[in-house]
């Protein structure tokens, strides 16, 4: 009788659990400060497997669904819509020119906002059910034919044109922060602040990582599509991640860091959880975010290549305030928050430089410094940048003297 009541005692409980939201605090304390993580986020509360009733539908292989993705008038946000086409297309070029409303995108005013999308990268589309469904990444223009504010590709495109002789590489080291919807860090106490800094970076473990679905998912969705992906992690600040693109040759790093974004925004969508690549997204003693570019060229690859790196350092040094205002979208502003001189930043202020040292503007790696060749690390450019804005004044810098 005594194990009989036991059992039934047991079974209430663990009723009275399942009838309540799960909850996954980044906390010291249980206390009446936790959270209800996404109680309020609809997209959390959808039922994601009806979608599958219809993806397994099957229609003429012939038709091919092609997502449009561009940037938006902020400068830091993507935009898309879809087209079906009746033929499958094995190149950028084989996708037709469209339009948008730029009105809407603020990128134009009503009366004339008809802004041309141009096709220049092609990717496999891992949320669409066809085989041959596609992502295609373009740039926009204005109806005069002169790019848009925030297209920033067409002037990387002519500086790659410039120097492609020189085999210019770059790899970004993307960082981000999932947010609950209504804007704190996922997982952190609603009146109050996790455990400091220290045990989250790389860890493993309930209490100390929040969200490894997500940037695996998005790991797995990025391979599938054909962005050269490079690996993640978990960064320091907790509800912070990372993620490598590159190293890659002239466009491709740039065009893969935006239909990366573009993935991990739709994956965290269909999660409920908010995706933010602000460099800032917690103010005090919590590290910002940046968006790393590792740079090389064919003379700092080769045998002492450390002149040549060196060298660039040099000219990056002179130009200090034209990247500040190139490395986020609001002309520096932005990392004013975040490079503040400590938390694994440089001063906005004054540049340096130094070997393994992250508290600099430019890093040049252990390994690099020991090989004496290989690429150096500008450490500037914040989470939230264009990296055709910042790879553009990397080259203009570096190759063109400009």
């Amino acid at each position: 009788m005594a194990l009989r009541v036991v059992g039934m005692m047991i079974r209430q409980e663990l009723a009275g659990l399942a009838s309540k939201p799960s909850v996954r605090m980044i906390s010291t304390s249980r206390g009446p400060n936790c959270a209800r993580i996404l109680e309020h986020s609809p997209n959390a509360h959808l039922n994601k497997t009806l979608l599958d009733r219809y993806t397994r539908l099957k229609y003429d292989p012939k038709y091919v669904q092609v997502t449009y993705v561009w940037i938006d008038g902020t400068g830091e946000n993507v935009r898309l819509k879809d087209r079906v086409l009746d033929y499958v297309p094995k190149t950028p070029e084989d996708v037709p020119s469209w339009q948008y409303d730029g009105s809407s995108t603020y990128q134009a005013l009503g009366g004339n906002s008809d802004m041309k999308l141009v096709p220049r990268a092609l990717y496999k589309d891992p949320f669409k059910a066809g085989a041959n469904d596609v992502i295609v990444l373009c740039d926009t223009y204005q109806p005069d034919g002169k790019p848009t504010a925030s297209n920033h590709r067409a002037a990387m495109q002519d500086a790659y044109n410039r120097t492609k002789d020189l085999e210019p590489w770059f790899g970004i080291e993307q960082e981000y922060t999932f947010l609950d919807v209504d804007g704190r860090p996922l997982g952190w106490p609603v009146a109050g602040f996790p455990g400091p800094q220290g045990p989250y970076y790389c860890a493993t473990g309930a209490q100390n990582v929040v969200a490894r679905d997500i940037a695996e998912a998005h790991a797995v969705a990025c391979l599938y599509a054909g962005v050269q992906f490079a690996g993640t992690n978990a960064e320091v600040m907790p509800a912070q991640w990372e993620y490598q693109v590159g190293p890659a040759l002239g466009m491709k790093c740039a065009d893969d860091l935006w239909l990366s974004r573009y993935i991990l925004w739709r994956i965290a969508e269909d999660y409920g959880v908010v995706v933010t690549f602000d460099p800032k997204p917690m103010e005090g003693n919590w590290n910002g975010a940046g968006g790393h570019c590792n740079f090389s060229t064919k003379p700092m690859r080769a045998e002492n290549g450390i002149k040549a790196i060196e060298h660039a350092i040099e000219k990056l040094s002179k130009k200090h305030d034209k990247h500040i205002k190139a490395y986020d979208p609001r002309g520096g502003k932005d990392n004013e928050r975040r490079l503040v001189g400590r938390l694994e930043t440089s001063s906005i202020d004054k540049f340096s430089w130094g070997v393994a040292d992250r508290g600099t503007s430019v890093r040049i790696p252990r390994g690099v410094a020991d090989a004496k060749k290989g690429y150096l690390e500008d450490r500037r450019p914040s989470s939230n940048c264009d990296p055709y804005s910042v790879c553009n004044a990397i080259l203009t810098t570096c190759l063109l003297d400009e």
